[in-house]
């Protein structure tokens, strides 16, 4: 599934580049949607990718809220920006898209961590995305 790890990655580029400019999700999307078709040097965005990004941009604040609620020592401002990213998409995907495995999310997220962070990141990472995935019954009842 080496595209749909392509798609993790740009996603998480464009979350990460949102919270670096102070833009919304969706518009840095456009951006990249937008460049791509006009740039044939630009590789196209995936439909994973928009999937991804629009399900995150429609869920941001509820996964925020369980972002800052369940990191043990942080708070979601002090949190590393690639940190604090990875854990946006990977909180998305993990709640709410059934066809991923959990398994697949934090591991792709893991490596996400691997790839761009600091070496404690992954076992942040891995640690508070078992907490949302063990709790993950819980947290898409309180929403409904």
């Amino acid at each position: 599934m080496a595209a749909r790890n392509t798609a993790r990655k740009r996603a998480f580029q464009i979350l990460f580049e949102g919270d670096q400019r102070g833009a919304e999700a969706l518009t840095v999307l456009a951006d990249w949607v937008r460049l791509s078709r006009a740039d044939t040097r630009q590789p196209p965005v995936s439909e994973y990718t928009m999937e991804l990004v629009e399900g995150y941009a429609k869920h941001a604040k509820r996964i925020d809220e369980l972002i800052a609620q369940y990191s043990v020592g942080w708070t979601l401002d002090r949190m590393p920006v690639v940190d604090r990213n990875i854990l946006r998409l990977g909180a998305y995907e993990l709640i709410w898209v059934d066809a991923t495995p959990d398994a697949v999310v934090l591991d792709e997220m893991v490596q996400l961590a691997k790839e761009f962070s600091t070496d404690e990141s992954p076992s942040f990472v891995n640690g508070l995305l078992g907490r949302l995935k063990d709790l993950k019954p819980s947290l898409r009842r309180d929403e409904a």
